[in-house]
């Protein structure tokens, strides 16, 4: 025969009609969990904070990563472009390099028409021909590099050391070979003596 239960206590097996060995064993006196369940409940707990905090970091990580790849995509793009403005801006560096040694000739030519004293259409149109290169040089940009005043080794290539009473140490003294630049980067350096300063 069954024990009677009284009605204000509540049932030890949680509640179950017909509990197991089991389940008696496992239950409280008043149906409330037993530790172990208390424990389980407490871990669950703690895995689903520490679970919403990984997935927090992860997405912090993935924030800071997609930060980190849109600023190096942007600096590609800057570098890219600079890159191909200056391209752009020095695609004549070639053509201008092979184009000084003829004007140089066209110089040399028109030197030795002086020395010889020679005139006539012939030294008229060498002149005219060395002008019309000039202009062309110049509407690409292309400048002669001033080699007056004070020597500079960014535009300037010293050939030689002299003596002089009436140019400074450290001046230019004779210009050997013109230097030309195309904007702001030399071509080729003028060729330049360099005085040494007055003679002891």
């Amino acid at each position: 025969m069954a024990t009677p239960r009284f009605r204000d206590q509540p049932p030890r097996d949680g509640g179950v009609i017909n509990p197991t060995d089991e389940q008696l064993e496992g239950a409280t006196e008043d149906g409330a969990p037993t530790p172990n369940e208390k424990a389980d409940g407490i871990a669950g707990e703690k895995t689903t904070t520490g679970g919403q905090s990984n997935v927090e970091a992860e997405l912090a990580e993935e924030r800071d990563r997609n930060l980190r790849l849109r600023a190096e995509l942007e600096n590609v793009r800057s570098r890219t472009s600079r890159e191909l403005l200056e391209s752009a801006r020095y695609a004549a560096m070639p053509i201008v390099r092979d184009l000084l040694p003829v004007l140089d000739n066209i110089d040399r030519a028109m030197e030795a028409a002086q020395k010889s004293g020679e005139q006539g259409p012939l030294v008229e149109g060498i002149r005219l021909v060395r002008q019309q290169l000039l202009n062309m040089l110049n509407q690409h940009n292309v400048r002669e590099i001033d080699a007056t005043g004070a020597f500079d080794p960014q535009f300037h290539a010293a050939i030689l050391h002299q003596p002089s009473a009436d140019v400074p140490a450290d001046h230019i003294t004779l210009v050997a070979q013109p230097g030309y630049q195309l904007h702001d980067r030399v071509v080729r350096p003028a060729q330049v003596i360099v005085s040494s300063g007055r003679p002891e």
